[in-house]
């Protein structure tokens, strides 16, 4: 007080300005200030403060009630302080409440009652003195103290980082620990936050980190793309606040101190082996501080939540956002293109362009000009291929579809000479893809001269053992396929004898599809 007594003697005695009054007490220019104006409130002057001792200044300048007793009703200023942060509540309106709850008792008019709660409202701390609205905003932001987490098997540590959101209007608290700061990390943290307090907010402001911001700027700040897509889905803000400006965000500062004092501050002592027993501890601990009585404020975190908050939450989106992430990629000759190592496929006629791949946990889309041309899930495996058939050329498409044992199963159909001419004209190469257009000729002799006439022309083939497809087309033309065959044969003796060089029937077996 002596230190008031000083500020209105230079003041009102000695003429000097805040600003040198504030250098000269070592005081910022707005306490000076502050002091200055309820002096002149309360009718004193240099002369008059001389003559009060610190108590009676005190009484004049620093009242703090928490209720305005008189021969008037009594004014419930803590109502009137909460009650104020509610979406379209003025004053006015408390006003006429409070003389309707009061009728037939002496009141404060208007300006009196305005006066008590400003009275009220200076003595508080200056971080509440900003008036949020319920619902309004939510600050996010993260503590700067990490959490050790320790690998069982290799005794390895890796750092957890702690996200910290502050409702505005209640101040209820949520806290959850992240890999790290990473662009996932942060809009998984705000994902989760809204989930806690289950309802979306107007409006959420963070610090300008890398992760969310492109440009940090005063007046127009720059969201990158997943940020914006984020605060589409959920149908809210983000407005980051100004840089190097920590009182837009004062709400979230004090609630990292008090994360970090009554829940980190209590963890040290632990070892956590996983990110989940962490954000398991850090829950239980929550809820105790979100129930923890405020100071100079009636009720507590969670009692304000219920009141103000809640109520004035807009409902959250039926789906939770999914993280992605954008990344150009260019497509190969192969129409497919790389996405972490993985190679993924694409509409063949889009080779050698640049085109953008959405990337999430669980699928890769691939964007061509902001229209969706590709969708896989996403898969693991370096230099492995997922490819969709109608991706592929026609060409190619078709010659992937045949298989040895489609062939096999076609001619079957035919005939068991037919089978059996196929599948030696499949063993007789060194390679059975090298007898496909063998047998894609043998088998289209079928839509010319009729099943039944193939199968008797492959039976004299095995029989005389022309086994080729020049043979089978040189017997249809000479009508020898309609002759009985000069010796009867079984169909054992079209089989070929066991050879340690034959392959066997499995060999021809379709092979598992990797993609």
């Amino acid at each position: 007080m002596r230190d008031i007594k000083e500020i209105l003697r230079l003041k009102f005695e000695c003429g000097l300005s805040h600003e040198r009054i504030g250098r000269a007490m070592g005081l910022s220019k707005g306490v000076v200030s502050k002091y200055v104006a309820r002096a002149r409130i309360a009718g004193l002057d240099g002369v008059s403060a001389a003559r009060l001792d610190e108590a009676e200044i005190q009484a004049r300048l620093c009242p703090v009630p928490a209720l305005v007793r008189g021969d008037r009703a009594a004014i419930d200023l803590p109502w009137v302080h909460r009650e104020l942060r509610r979406k379209g509540v003025t004053l006015q309106l408390l006003w006429q409440e409070y003389s309707q709850a009061h009728a037939g008792q002496a009141t404060y008019q208007y300006t009196q009652f305005c006066q008590n709660y400003h009275d009220y409202a200076g003595a508080q701390r200056r971080s509440m003195r900003q008036i949020h609205r319920a619902g309004e905003k939510l600050f996010i932001d993260y503590a700067g103290p990490t959490v050790a987490i320790v690998n069982p098997d290799t005794g390895e540590l890796r750092r957890a980082h702690i996200f910290v959101a502050v409702l505005g209007a209640s101040n209820y608290t949520y806290a959850c620990a992240t890999p790290g700061e990473t662009q996932p990390d942060w809009l998984h943290g705000l994902s989760r936050a809204l989930a806690f307090f289950g309802g979306v907010p107007a409006l959420v402001v963070p610090d300008n980190p890398r992760a969310l911001v492109t440009r940090a700027d005063r007046y127009e700040p720059v969201l990158n793309r997943a940020t914006q897509a984020c605060a589409e889905h959920y149908g809210m803000a983000i407005l980051p606040a100004r840089p190097r400006k920590p009182q837009d965000k004062a709400k979230v500062e004090v609630g990292v101190q008090v994360v970090e004092r009554w829940i980190l501050a209590r963890l040290r002592h632990q070892v956590f082996f996983t990110l989940a027993a962490l954000n398991q501890a850090i829950a239980e601990l929550l809820v105790e501080l979100n129930a923890r009585a405020f100071k100079k404020l009636p009720g507590n975190r969670r009692e304000w939540f219920e009141t103000l908050d809640r109520p004035a939450l807009r409902p959250l989106p039926t789906q939770p956002f999914e993280v992605a992430r954008f990344k150009p990629c260019t497509v190969n000759i192969d129409y497919h293109v790389d996405i972490d190592g993985h190679y993924y496929s694409v509409p063949h006629a889009l080779v050698r362009k640049t085109l953008e791949a959405r990337i999430t946990d669980t699928t890769v889309e691939i964007l061509h000009g902001g229209q969706r041309v590709a969708s896989h899930a996403r898969a693991e495996g370096r230099g492995r291929h997922t490819t969709v058939a109608e991706h592929m050329p026609a060409a190619h498409r078709a010659h992937r579809e045949w298989t040895p044992g489609r062939f096999q199963r076609w001619a079957a159909d035919i005939g068991p000479a037919t089978a059996h001419l196929v599948t030696h004209l499949l063993i007789d190469r060194p390679h059975p893809e090298m007898g496909y257009r063998s047998c894609l000729g043998l088998l289209s002799l079928a839509r010319e001269y009729g099943p039944p006439r193939l199968e008797a022309a492959c039976a004299r083939a095995v029989a005389t053992g022309a086994r080729t497809r020049k043979s089978v087309l040189s017997i249809l033309r000479g009508g020898l396929d309609q002759q009985p065959l000069p010796v009867a044969e079984t169909q054992s003796d079209w089989i070929s004898p066991a050879h340690e060089n034959l392959r066997g029937s499995t060999y021809y077996q379709d092979p598992p599809n990797p993609h």
